[in-house]
């Protein structure tokens, strides 16, 4: 997961190495107009900057072009600042100072800066109009720009600004909530995600014991999260009826700068799903029952190893994840490697105090999941996780460095909005990294049956990952076309779903675990409509690992390259081109990658 992303107008070529050139434009951003030491989280510094850019005289195109560069450089110094309370508070959600730090800002400096950030766009388009992009390599330079920022415009009430204050202390409440779950089993407190490895155990009264576990902890906090969903379900409808829209659906498609594909495009992804993806994950599910000689799978069931072998084991401790990480990624491409590697050693535990860039380790009071977030200010990522030894934690460390690289790569782009892909293409950069990279899990795994494995686990994960990305935001479609539903309404409007899309697994006797599964899923708390980014960008991915299954890995990290090296300044579809890939997510589309997929997994054992 990313909380924002990032790609760049660099290439590097081969024989380049990526720290040199990508370390010059953190040191200075084109323009002093910001000065270094600013503290973007104190208005008092902040306000006489916003000041100066809205009453500066502008009368020439140049001096709108430094106008630009320099507003730019001062929401990286605000982007920064909220990334540094960000990253403590989840790093440590039981540490009030920093929950209270983080609370104190959204409380204070969002709602004072979101109106006067409104009169700049306002400011923008006006000059666009009285500067008119007559040069055609102006108009390209500056049309996704323009677009966007006429959207913000058109969308922006000042009336949205508490409640948009209120959603984001709803869901620190949210996380919150999730972060401070633990149980006890096998006589010590243990993290929701370090009890992950008790799902691979090969004894399964173990598994079934420690899922029953996890599964009573959620339900004792069911409540709680129903209500902060509720109350950010109302004032999401609001907001979205205060800037004129007939739903929050409407509202988040113009906020998200969805300008390239509609709700009915979001339909045929669900479609495809249904109609290519589900069978064949009911296939892979029978065909782990039998190995495992049982009538029917039951949750406890999906993770352990159906031949009983011992649970994969890829890495010990954050240090050594980054370690085998970075050889994994040299296997691949050396420039890849030099980005990883420049940003530590994986030893940090601290958040991002004194200059760190991991915070790898689960842990109790962390904030579940992971995620990189890039500091705009610096240029410099940082990746978040909680890892507890598993494969998926590698998976985790792979797809969050693609999401590094493709900051890192972004670092000469001077205009902060082209240093932020759409997140369609910059989930790109990171699925891809999962599947490039798995000729090398070597890397991981001394042997290769243990490779094998590892390879088989994850394609099966990403074949049954697209129908729960398809629940997750059908879901999402159907609770803000009802946004008045009852809890009742929403139970069974999600036992639909998972009747239509969920896996052939018995549920008997879960029936609550079952119809709340849905909390566990940090999105519609936080990133409310963020998740079918993920299916469109793992069908790019998936093509561009067939790229390098037909064309060789070479040709396909250049690819990967030069078209992260656009960062966000094309049209969706554009960046797709650029790698080669196809802007599409039609059944056509999936089916002929499914099937690929099936392809290639019958060359693994089982």
């Amino acid at each position: 997961m990313k909380q924002r992303h990032r790609s760049s107008t660099i290439t590097l070529h081969h024989g380049t190495s990526p720290t040199e050139a990508t370390d010059e434009m953190h040191t200075h951003a084109g323009t002093d107009f910001v000065p270094m030491s600013l503290n973007g989280s104190d208005l008092s510094q902040v306000l006489p900057l916003i000041e100066d850019l809205l009453n500066r005289p502008i009368d020439s195109e140049e001096a709108f072009d430094r106008w630009l560069l320099d507003r730019s450089e001062l929401d990286a110094a605000l982007s920064e600042a909220a990334a540094n309370l960000y990253i403590s508070m989840t790093c440590d959600t039981a540490d009030t100072a920093k929950a209270d730090a983080y609370t104190r800002y959204i409380e204070t400096v969002p709602p004072a800066i979101k109106p006067l950030a409104f009169r700049l766009d306002q400011r923008h388009v006006a000059l666009v109009e009285r500067f008119p992009r007559t040069d055609p390599a102006r108009a390209s330079r500056y049309a996704v720009l323009d677009r966007d920022t006429r959207a913000e415009v058109e969308i922006f009430r000042e009336a949205n600004v508490p409640i948009q204050t209120e959603l984001e202390k709803l869901a620190q409440q949210y996380q919150t909530t999730i972060g401070a779950m633990t149980v006890v089993f096998d006589g010590q407190e243990r993290t929701l995600p370090q009890m992950g490895v008790y799902q691979e155990s090969t004894d399964r009264p173990v598994r079934e014991s420690a899922w029953r576990a996890v599964a009573a902890r959620r339900l004792v906090d069911a409540d709680t999260i129903d209500a902060i969903y509720d109350q950010q379900v109302a004032l999401r409808h609001q907001m979205a009826r205060n800037a004129g829209c007939a739903s929050f659906t409407e509202y988040a498609f113009k906020t998200m700068r969805r300008f390239d594909y509609t709700p009915d495009h979001c339909l045929d992804f669900h479609a495809a799903c249904e109609e290519v993806v589900v069978p064949l994950v009911d296939e892979l599910d029978e065909q782990r029952a039998s190995l495992l000689g049982l009538p029917a799978l039951r949750p406890w069931d999906l993770a352990v190893d159906p031949r009983g072998r011992q649970p994969l084991r890829p890495f010990n401790g954050g240090r050594e994840l980054v370690a085998k990480s970075v050889a994994c990624f040299r296997s691949l491409d050396p420039r890849l490697a030099e980005m990883l590697s420049s940003l530590g050693d994986g030893s940090e535990a601290r958040g991002s105090e004194g200059g760190a860039n991991f915070d790898l380790d689960s842990r109790k009071g962390k904030a579940p999941g992971g995620y990189q977030y890039n500091r705009d200010r610096s240029r410099i990522p940082f990746i978040f996780m909680n890892a507890a030894g598993l494969q998926r934690d590698a998976e985790t460390m792979l797809h969050e460095a693609g999401h590094a690289f493709h900051s890192l790569l972004s670092r000469d782009e001077p205009l902060m909005r082209y240093r932020e892909a759409p997140i369609e293409f910059a989930e790109v950069a990171s699925m891809s990294m999962e599947l490039l990279t798995q000729p090398h899990w070597g890397a991981f795994y001394p042997d290769e049956e243990s490779r094998a494995r590892a390879v088989r686990q994850h394609l099966q994960g990403v074949i049954s990952i697209l129908p729960w990305i398809a629940t997750v935001d059908a879901f999402q479609h159907w609770v803000y076309a009802n946004p008045s539903h009852s809890h009742d309404d929403r139970r069974e409007a999600w036992l639909s779903l998972d009747d239509r899309f969920g896996r052939n697994i018995s549920w008997e006797g879960l029936d609550e675990t079952r119809a709340t599964v849905w909390h566990r899923q940090p999105h519609p708390f936080s990133s409310p409509f963020y998740y079918i980014e993920y299916g469109i960008a793992q069908l790019g991915a998936l093509q561009l690992w067939l790229h390098s299954i037909e064309k060789g890995p070479r040709d396909a990290v250049d690819a990967y390259i030069r078209a992260m090296s656009l960062g966000g300044s094309r049209p969706l579809p554009d960046l797709f081109a650029a790698a080669g890939l196809a802007f599409d997510f039609s059944p056509k589309t999936v089916s002929r990658l499914v099937e690929r997929l099936a392809r290639e997994l019958e060359k693994l054992p089982a």
